[in-house]
């Protein structure tokens, strides 16, 4: 007789010995070079013959083939895989580069553009690692870390701003354009939720149309998104070197919880996936009535679920899983679609002057800085901490996020870099219309 969801989950929990993985030396996605290239070259010559199958099919296919491939270009190049964020950045500006020198055909981009954005592949995304990540972390480690979220968050904004005013004054900028037209996009959770409604209330206060404003606050928070990516594998090496500062993708200090290991299930994983996505759903209703951005609104959810211990053991193990099988499996593929639909790398090279990066450097350290302090003045870890509360407001919000984490190599601290972005956000925009009217 066939087992049921919930007895093959309560098998998966029981602990098995380590099985012995063959590992190819030279693979690519798992893969041995040679086939790789096969793949590679179907969806090449698909491409350029205009042959390449429309909607997801095409989009999701190159998206795969060219991130695992820039990623694992990124993750082998060793200056690049040290210092400059590794296959997560690679895969970004690698993406933003094909798009801005012609290399890929205008329909492929489009494609891409849409499935990243009028397709939802990004919340798709965004939507399994959240769930998954809460459901399954240990129920004490949420509840103690959630009290005191606030006050890291808080140190970023001050340490950036700060640094922002300090930074600014050594290369002889005003602080009005340190703080506002540098600061506060780069701190603002975004482009949706930060740039954009940015760019509203300087229109409000200050007139000009708001294109005006975007045009000043997009390169900021470009330029930010790549320190942050930099930094957040700079944090990677520094927790390496020195383990006292660091939880290893636990965010709190006094826990020494450990994952068992699982044994993947596919129907446990098809329950996850729909968990994920009935999450999302009702993040989304509620943000009908509720001022909130949906993804705050289903942290809220989520969170509740696991503290008041509501769902099933099946549900929270399905929701664990595939949250693993989305990260292992579509990382790259989102950060390939990151650079091509909203990475613009012309706003990045019209920002690079001296004085500019050097202020951008200011905002983007001053929010580690801050976030570390505070974080570990209430009993976070300061690398965790700084990731987290820091670089996670400093990017450019969801695909930031992934990003930074991808980075970092600590892809399960996805809902407090949501918490940061979306929170953050809120608080910068505040802020914006209350520094306005002084600077």
């Amino acid at each position: 007789m066939a087992q049921t969801a919930e007895k093959r989950y309560e098998e998966t929990e029981q602990a098995y010995p380590a099985e012995e993985e063959q590992k190819h030396k030279h693979t690519i996605f798992g893969i041995p070079i040679i086939w790789f290239s096969a793949f590679v070259a179907i969806t090449l010559v698909s491409l350029y013959t205009d042959s390449l199958p429309g909607g997801m099919i095409g989009a999701l296919l190159l998206m795969m083939v060219l991130g695992e491939f820039l990623g694992w270009l990124g993750n082998n190049t060793p200056f690049v895989r040290t210092f400059l964020g590794g296959g997560a950045i690679v895969a970004i500006f690698g993406a933003a580069f094909m798009d801005f020198a012609g290399l890929l055909p205008e329909a492929a981009v489009t494609s891409m553009t849409d499935f990243m954005t009028d397709g939802g592949f990004l919340n798709f995304y965004i939507a399994a690692l959240i769930t998954g990540s809460i459901l399954g972390m240990n129920k004490e480690i949420l509840i103690k870390v959630g009290v005191r979220y606030f006050f890291p968050i808080m140190g970023a904004v001050i340490g950036a701003l700060g640094l922002a005013g300090l930074f600014g004054f050594f290369v002889g900028m005003s602080i009005m354009d340190a703080v506002l037209v540098i600061a506060t996009p780069i701190m603002g959770g975004g482009m949706g939720a930060g740039a954009v409604p940015l760019s509203q209330v300087y229109s409000e206060i200050l007139g000009n149309d708001p294109s005006y404003y975007i045009s000043m606050l997009v390169p900021a928070l470009a330029l930010g998104n790549v320190f942050a990516i930099i930094l957040a594998s700079v944090l990677n090496i520094v927790g390496n070197k020195v383990p006292s500062l660091t939880g290893n993708g636990q965010l709190i200090q006094g826990f020494s919880y450990k994952e068992e290991k699982q044994r993947y299930d596919i129907q446990l994983m098809g329950i996850g996936l729909m968990a994920a996505l009935a999450f999302f759903a009702l993040g989304t209703l509620l943000g009908e009535f509720i001022p909130l951005h949906p993804y705050a609104l289903m942290i809220i959810l989520v969170a509740m679920a696991k503290i008041l211990d509501v769902l099933p053991k099946v549900v929270l193990g399905g929701a664990s899983q595939w949250y693993k099988f989305v990260a292992n499996n579509w990382t790259f593929a989102l950060l390939f679609g990151i650079g091509i639909a909203y990475t613009d790398l012309n706003a990045v090279l019209n920002a690079l002057t001296p004085q500019y990066i050097f202020t951008v450097l200011g905002v983007v350290l001053g929010a580690v800085l801050g976030a570390a302090l505070l974080g570990r003045m209430v009993g976070f870890y300061p690398i965790e901490s700084a990731i987290t509360a820091g670089l996670c407001m400093a990017n450019m919000g969801g695909t930031g996020d992934v990003a930074v984490l991808s980075a970092a190599r600590r892809m399960q601290l996805m809902p407090f870099a949501q918490i940061s972005s979306r929170l953050g956000g809120a608080i910068i925009l505040l802020l914006a219309g209350l520094l306005i009217p002084l600077l």
